[in-house]
């Protein structure tokens, strides 16, 4: 039995979520708390397998909460948001940096795919349960000092064009850390699809413009990237490219359930640019991209999976792993020194 504790200072907001989580005979919601303060309170005494949290709450807001939690007793935390403002989009974000491990948006009853919606919620909610959380807040001055073998290095031969990074689950904080260590001056675009609920693509991007020295756009269709610049998939769309280089973006047709799906752009770019590009596939949770990375690899590119000790749920790069698909294996501290040495 999966026991959820709910935090959000609207009781309208509580009742909903009890009846939907509660609707599962797997799911026990074993409280519920209006502000953060009192979520503190419940926690003393009780121990839940997940947290549902609000983020504009009086008494300690989301983010705050999260960063108490996960610095003292760490539970797997999941940010419910109607992100209705940029402000919460902000706030949004340093939850997750926190250590938060998912964003889904409040479930309304009066959107037309309740259903739908409610089944996504209870299925995020148990599969988040699943993760083994630890204390996620490291200081800038403990980070561990990073160190890649310059043999390994040296064999590399290749002229890289262009950059091709896939992530969910945990992804936005190993986004910031890897993308905030590329130069302004590198000489190819990056290319990125992250799974993330439905209007939040454009807070994230926000979110990271405040570490990244990189320009970072949403995806149009049609453009052609340019170097030294960062594009995400927009909500909804597939993004690859064509065999002009330029990006192509297209509504899911293949009834997956993954769009924007990270094997579509993985896909296209193994087949446009073969050994000229490199593919990242960061933490998450699933196999999307796995398959497409061992393809890019077969093609000749450089690829590359983070690692189990960083990531915070390895199935997408794990899979890759199994699949033979990451000629290398790190974290994203690390992914950004081997970039940049393969693209000087």
């Amino acid at each position: 039995m999966i026991k959820v504790l709910i935090v959000d200072d609207s009781p309208t907001v509580r009742l909903l979520l009890s009846e939907i989580l509660s609707s599962d005979p797997g799911i026990t919601v074993i409280g519920t708390a209006g502000n953060g303060k009192e979520a503190l309170s419940i926690l003393a005494g009780k121990k839940p397998d997940i947290i549902t949290m609000d983020i504009n709450m009086p008494e300690g807001n989301g983010f705050e909460i999260t960063r108490k939690i996960m610095e003292t007793t760490p539970v797997p935390i999941i940010i419910v948001s109607s992100y209705c403002s940029p402000e919460n989009g902000r706030m949004t974000f340093k939850a997750i940096e926190a250590g938060a491990v998912a964003i889904l948006n409040k479930p309304s009853i009066e959107n037309r795919n309740f259903e739908e919606i409610k089944k996504n919620f209870i299925h995020t909610v148990k599969s988040m349960s699943e993760i083994k959380v630890i204390k996620r807040w490291v200081k800038k001055d403990e980070e561990r000092i990073i160190s890649i073998n310059e043999t390994s290095l040296k064999i590399e031969n290749t002229q890289i064009k262009v950059i091709a990074i896939g992530a969910s689950i945990g992804g936005p904080f190993a986004l910031r850390t890897l993308l905030s260590g590329l130069s302004p001056d590198i000489c190819v675009p990056v290319l990125i699809v992250q799974h993330i609920a439905r209007g939040f693509i454009e807070g994230m991007i926000e979110w990271l413009k405040a570490d990244v020295k990189l320009p970072i756009h949403l995806a149009s269709h049609g453009i052609k990237p340019l170097a030294g610049h960062i594009y995400f998939a927009p909500d909804d769309f597939h993004m690859e490219v064509g065999k002009d280089s330029s990006i192509i973006l297209r509504k899911d047709v293949t009834g997956h359930g993954i769009c924007p799906s990270v094997s579509s752009l993985f896909r296209s770019v193994a087949n446009v640019y073969g050994p000229s590009s490199t593919g990242i596939l960061l933490t998450g949770m699933g196999t999307d991209g796995s398959a497409e990375l061992k393809l890019m690899r077969d093609k000749g590119a450089i690829t590359i999976a983070q690692d189990k000790e960083s990531s915070v749920v390895h199935g997408m790069p794990g899979e890759a792993v199994k699949l033979g698909g990451a000629k290398y294996i790190l974290p994203p501290e690390e992914i950004v020194l081997l970039i940049m040495k393969l693209i000087k």
